[in-house]
């Protein structure tokens, strides 16, 4: 019988002990943290005024890797949603808006600037600084949020630490998964766990089909 245990919890961090299962599933939580548990991330950026320091491509490259809260009840992958369109709709994506003007002095452009048109998908924290303006620089945009994978992009890991170690007990290992803000460490494992219980389900499912 597997066994999950919860060694350390909060927010940010999650450390379980998993006894009764073979390395290779164990591992696969891991892996499954990284690549395949969806976060919502900047991907496309339309820039109305730039006359920062920073090449428009930069500037949006820097927006993408900002880590942003997501709530995956609440949208849908774009290739799963039913408005087939690039840009995306309502159900999958969220437009963020950066307008910012430096008058007589140089300002720094934080994560906070983003004003997000749904509060429960925004920068995770508002001190990251984006750029620095010089005094009648301006940047005005619209940067548009999407959920996606990590195996597409290292924008959409929802974790900066995935790790599984061994213990003196051959058959109980140690995982450790650290959020980058975008999930709750505990919720990034509940889908962990979901994702390789569904993948094992098709794998099943295929094998019935076939004999």
């Amino acid at each position: 019988m597997t066994v999950i245990k919860i060694l350390e919890s909060s927010d940010s961090r999650i450390k379980v002990s998993i006894k009764g299962v073979d390395r290779v599933y164990a591992n696969a939580l891991r892996r499954f943290a990284i690549s395949e548990v969806p976060c919502m991330a900047i991907d496309d950026v339309v820039v109305q005024q730039n006359s920062s320091v920073l090449y428009d491509e930069i500037l949006a490259h820097r927006l993408g890797l900002i880590p942003l809260s997501t709530d995956l009840k609440g949208y849908v992958l774009p290739q799963d949603c039913s408005c087939k369109t690039d840009l995306g709709c309502s159900k999958c994506r969220v437009l963020l808006v950066l307008n910012a003007i430096a008058t007589d002095d140089v300002k720094t452009i934080y994560s906070g600037d983003l004003r997000s048109e749904d509060e429960s998908v925004k920068p995770f924290v508002d001190n990251i600084p984006i750029v620095k303006l010089a005094p009648d620089h301006e940047i005005k945009l619209e940067a548009y949020a999407k959920l996606g994978k990590g195996r597409d992009h290292a924008k959409w890991q929802p974790v900066s630490v995935s790790t599984l170690t061994d213990t003196e007990d051959p058959s109980t290992f140690h995982l450790t998964l650290e959020s980058t803000g975008s999930l709750p460490a505990s919720d990034i494992l509940s889908e962990a766990v979901n994702i390789l219980n569904t993948k094992l389900n098709e794998i099943t499912e295929s094998i019935k089909e076939s004999v």
